[in-house]
């Protein structure tokens, strides 16, 4: 079933891209026929690259545009940005203010929340979550990666190699070697410090 259809309602967003505002074409559980939903750049039988395929849904002020596909009974919702040549498909649900470019994939069950950002060729699958303000740039994520809030910083893994620690990323053995100095020059206590050389072992122990 199609859900929606294109309007002629526009604006231009941060990127200089004209977006279309879609507009529910019938009633279902997401909202009633002729309410505002979601943007986009065209749609399959429109010009332009973006594609919304087959039961996808794209709600709120959600935006998909570049040469993203949305398709499968997938769900972009909230402020969330599909672009570039991201895919999001099978049930996949991207919400809140999550960003899926560059080649990303975020298939199966998969979610993507908060401020969170799949990028590069990163692949999100199955039932893996990424949320809060995890970044993973690359790799196949079957599992959701390691995500914990700190006293200081986020900590995530953000490929199977390398670990961001607040807006810092290294590999694991770099991390290892030298946290201690650069905690030191973030300005963590000494318990901050033992703290998180814990992560850094616990992120080596589950993805070495």
């Amino acid at each position: 079933m199609k859900y929606f259809k294109l309007t002629t309602t526009s604006k231009v967003n941060l990127f200089g891209i004209t977006l279309f505002q879609l507009e529910f074409s019938v009633d279902c559980v997401w909202g009633k026929k002729g309410d505002k939903a979601g943007w986009i750049e065209s749609e399959e039988t429109k010009l332009g690259d973006a594609r919304v395929y087959g039961d996808a849904l794209v709600l709120g002020d959600a935006q998909v545009y570049g040469n993203a596909r949305v398709s499968g009974n997938a769900l972009v919702s909230g402020n969330a940005l599909v672009l570039g040549d991201a895919q999001v498909y099978g049930n996949a649900r991207v919400s809140g203010n999550a960003q899926v470019y560059g080649n990303a994939r975020v298939s199966g069950n998969a979610q993507v929340s908060g401020n969170a950002q799949v990028l590069g060729d990163a692949l999100v699958l199955g039932d893996a979550q990424v949320y809060g303000n995890a970044r993973v740039y690359g790799g196949e994520w079957k599992e959701s990666p390691l995500q914990i809030q700190g006293t200081m910083h986020f900590v995530t893994t953000s490929s199977k190699t390398e670990l961001n620690i607040g807006c810092k990323k290294f590999t694991f053995n770099f991390w290892k070697e030298n946290f201690k100095q650069i905690g030191e020059a973030e300005g963590y206590t000494e318990k901050q410090i033992t703290e998180y050389g814990l992560y850094i072992d616990l992120a080596i122990s589950l993805f070495s």
